[in-house]
């Protein structure tokens, strides 16, 4: 199936790499030029020149963009060019409303549209082994299998569209107790004076491993923070959760301590970080014990 990536960020452009490489990548573009060329000479796929260019050639348009008003412009963009009974496969992470919006649009067009946020962070995109939660019809996820099959290693149907965002909320908000959890107790057990690789590998091992103990801990815990999955990101996942929430006048503290100290990562000039940058706040706490 002649598929385009629309979006060569941290994830789409892993995506790309992948759908390159398995025969299924027809173009890609990406807003910022820059981007789109360090994408194309790392993997080797060629980049359109525009998007309407792109989504005409193709059967399947694969969107990861960073926000809500991103997606609404690329989806009007591709309704536009694409033709009746393509789909548009939408892997970035909006509101559910946004999600229903967008699809109806595409609808009205006789354009197929799934929601499908993933999970997997920068790592599981580069290696094919994402997570994807998917909303839409089920019989136009199969239609496409072979090639979700190629960028991830598990894709589920939840229901109909918005479905795929909802599930996602749920993953964003357990992140966010995961990441406090994890750098919470590194930091006490830095704190203790151990032997902080022993101490992730131990309990990676037991009860409490995680995959975010056992791929972050150890960079943490070194003051390295790159990005695999940025604290501005999961900010703006969380604000959409916390909107979620405050529909049905509820709150959830986990969803509020995280945005409290995610806003103050990023006034200190740390959002483009990993979320495990939040060790930052948790380690000094221990300091002033010293």
């Amino acid at each position: 199936m002649k598929t385009t990536v629309i979006g060569l960020g941290a994830m789409g452009a892993g995506m790309a790499g992948n759908l390159f490489r398995t025969g299924h990548l027809e173009l890609a573009w990406n807003r910022s030029p820059e981007r789109a060329r360090r994408a194309a000479e790392h993997h080797g796929f060629a980049i359109a020149d525009s998007l309407e260019d792109a989504a005409s050639r193709s059967e399947l348009v694969i969107t990861s963009v960073s926000a809500d008003d991103d997606l609404r412009e690329v989806c009007d963009r591709l309704a536009g060019v694409m033709a009746a009974g393509s789909i548009v496969l939408d892997t970035s992470t909006v509101s559910i409303g946004t999600a229903r919006e967008v699809g109806e649009r595409l609808e009205s067009r006789g354009i197929h549209f799934l929601d499908s946020p993933v999970s997997g962070g920068k790592e599981g995109a580069e290696k094919a082994t994402m997570v994807m939660m998917i909303g839409g019809e089920a019989d136009i996820i199969e239609r496409i299998r072979p090639v979700l099959e190629s960028i991830s290693r598990k894709v589920v149907h939840m229901g109909p569209v918005g479905s795929g965002q909802a599930t996602k909320a749920v993953n964003q908000i357990m992140c966010a107790g995961i990441n406090q959890a994890v750098c919470e107790a590194l930091a006490f057990g830095q704190h203790q004076g151990l032997d902080m690789d022993k101490v992730v590998d131990v309990v990676s091992s037991g009860a409490a491993g995680n995959w975010f103990v056992e791929h972050r801990g150890r960079n943490m815990t070194s003051g390295i923070f790159d990005p695999g999955f940025r604290v501005a990101l999961h900010h703006k996942d969380l604000k959409i959760c916390q909107a979620m929430a405050a529909a049905d006048h509820v709150q959830l503290p986990m969803i509020e301590m995280t945005l409290v100290h995610y806003e103050r990562l990023m006034e200190q000039g740390f959002g483009d970080e990993d979320i495990s940058a939040l060790y930052r706040l948790k380690k000094p706490l221990f300091d002033k014990a010293d």
